[in-house]
């Protein structure tokens, strides 16, 4: 699996597991999607024609948008194989992501029947955004091949796959995993079992203090966003979160937190240990040299530019370029 595979299974027929299905139809990658439930052939075919209307729905959208040439042709890269045909549709299988439903007892049953069918060195990915994978791999055989793969939504525009690897997760098979998903145009961040992953974590923060400002009436809804889509967004979308932290100075956050914690919530705006101890011995971002970055083998001035420049692409592209004459 060092390079693009011919083919991927998908186990799990809901939007996750047709999302993922059609991120590899795109790129080229024939899909098996495996129906993790028990049917009759009737209502089977009644869930396969539904799949293929949604990717219709889709693919249309993504020709408008001149994103795929031949729409048919990619439709065609994904079969619908019901519970009764996995063994046949998972012989020689490389790569399969679970995709079925948030339950630890329903994902368990699915890896009981799954990792008996696919060879040894098939390596196993959950699409889960809560079970912890250490958790998961208790359930699957030969736990060095299996891991997390987040996927966000929707699952064949956004490029983000966050991988989380376990305790006996091979670090081969997070290497594997990783080039299978750059070669269809995807960027995987690999982490360890944590809660939340990243993403997941970062925005539950972020919408929860959104949600509690309209509650106590610092704003509307479309104020709010409005801020957030002008405002707050616009900048992460060029600087992540660290290097924005070393951008404007670590102490600039450090008394921004002091105040927000007396002035609005000590728990919620507390600071961590090491924004505190960044600034205490020195390290406030770009103008010391080093923060959660070293700058100091860099040359800042270009390394500026280069962000600035990508930020007024955005902003050309947004029609948001601030008023000149």
């Amino acid at each position: 699996m060092s390079s693009r595979p011919a083919w991927i299974a998908v186990v799990g027929a809901g939007r996750m597991g047709e999302g993922i299905a059609l991120a590899f139809a795109m790129a080229g990658v024939a899909v098996r999607l495996i129906d993790a439930r028990p049917r009759e052939a009737m209502a089977f075919d009644t869930l396969a024609h539904g799949i293929r209307q949604r990717l219709s729905v889709d693919l249309d959208f993504l020709a408008r948008e001149q994103l795929v040439a031949d729409s048919g042709r990619v439709r065609e890269r994904v079969m619908v194989h019901p519970l009764a045909g996995a063994a046949s549709a998972l012989a020689g299988a490389t790569l399969v992501f679970e995709a079925v439903p948030e339950v630890l007892a329903v994902k368990r049953d699915v890896f009981a029947w799954l990792t008996p069918l696919v060879p040894a060195t098939c390596c196993i990915a959950s699409t889960t955004s809560t079970l912890l994978v250490d958790t998961l791999a208790d359930g699957v055989d030969r736990p060095e091949r299996f891991l997390n793969a987040h996927w966000l939504n929707p699952a064949h525009l956004m490029p983000l796959v966050e991988l989380s690897y376990g305790r006996q997760t091979s670090a081969a098979v997070v290497d594997r995993l990783a080039a299978v998903l750059e070669s269809i145009g995807k960027v995987a961040t690999r982490m360890g079992a944590a809660p939340g992953y990243v993403v997941p974590r970062l925005q539950a923060l972020v919408m929860n203090e959104a949600a509690r400002m309209v509650e106590e009436g610092v704003g509307t809804a479309e104020e709010i966003d409005k801020a957030v889509r002008v405002g707050f967004g616009l900048r992460f979308a060029v600087l992540g979160l660290l290097e924005f932290i070393d951008w404007g100075g670590g102490d600039i956050l450090y008394y921004a937190s002091r105040y927000l914690q007396g002035a609005v919530d000590a728990q919620r705006y507390a600071l961590p240990d090491i924004v505190a101890r960044n600034m205490q011995e020195g390290r406030n971002g770009l103008r010391d040299g080093q923060g959660f970055y070293d700058y100091r083998d860099m040359d800042t001035d270009a390394y500026r530019e280069a962000r600035l420049r990508q930020f007024v692409a955005m902003l050309r592209h947004l029609a948001l370029l601030p008023a000149s004459e």
